[in-house]
């Protein structure tokens, strides 16, 4: 009966004593967790300090620049107030934003000009260094040279002629051209071109030429300079029957009666 009773005893301290190692750990899991919990909070108050000292030091930064800006505003805005009304910017505001859309549309055609450039910069750069090759070739040429004498004989031209002359020039334009262009056919400039080399050929041996009366007698037995006097005498001919004025009416179409 003892031996029953030890063994009951026994058996009862083994439960209790399972008893109280399972309420130690389920204490100790309430002690970790804990534990943890007052980790999370340790953290999160620090980094909750860190964030509000760092939020105090950006405050202290920006207020001297919030407050310039302030001041500065005012300023601006008490220099506009007569012009500008709050209403004014109310409808301002409302435009842009009716108008979101027109902006969005503005600025894809700028992106797509930007992208254009882009690809066109090699083509506008080889066209530039192109056209700047072509000016200096035509520098050296004697192009701009040219151009600038030009101007000088255009400066000429007007500073000598006065608005009367120019209205004349104008009123007879039709028979210069008609002259110029018979005094350009080809048998006309073969014949000034003859002349110019006869002259300089007797220029050139003036002292060899016959200049007695036996020898101008002497050259009229060549045929050509019978002729030559003949043409002559025909030219003189017609110029002693010219107006006093000594101009030619000559009509528009170029044919003379």
């Amino acid at each position: 009966m003892a031996a029953v009773t030890q063994a009951a005893t026994i058996t009862m301290d083994v439960n209790q004593l399972d008893a109280l190692n399972a309420k130690l750990d389920a204490l100790t899991a309430q002690i970790s967790g804990l534990t943890e919990q007052v980790t999370y909070l340790r953290e999160k108050a620090y980094k909750d300090s860190r964030r509000q000292r760092e939020w105090s030091e950006l405050m202290e930064d920006a207020t001297p620049m919030v407050q310039d800006i302030y001041n500065m505003s005012v300023e601006q805005l008490e220099e506009i107030q007569g012009y500008v009304a709050l209403e004014d910017i109310g409808y301002l505001l409302k435009r842009l934003a009716r108008n979101t859309r027109t902006f969005n549309g503005m600025l894809d055609q700028l992106e797509s000009a930007q992208d254009f450039l882009a690809d066109a910069s090699p083509l506008i750069n080889d066209g530039m260094e192109q056209a700047v090759l072509t000016l200096q070739e035509m520098e050296q040429k004697g192009y701009f040279g040219f151009v600038r004498q030009a101007g000088y004989i255009m400066d000429n031209i007007v500073t000598s002629f006065s608005e009367e002359d120019v209205r004349q020039l104008g009123d007879n334009v039709v028979l210069i051209l008609n002259t110029v262009k018979a005094l350009t056919q080809p048998q006309i400039m073969n014949l000034a071109g003859n002349l110019t080399s006869a002259f300089q050929e007797a220029e050139e041996h003036a002292d060899e030429l016959p200049t007695s009366l036996l020898g101008l007698a002497g050259q009229m037995r060549d045929p050509e300079v019978r002729k030559g006097l003949a043409m002559t005498m025909q030219v003189l001919k017609v110029i002693a029957k010219q107006q006093p004025a000594g101009v030619a009416q000559i009509p528009a179409n170029g044919r003379q009666n």
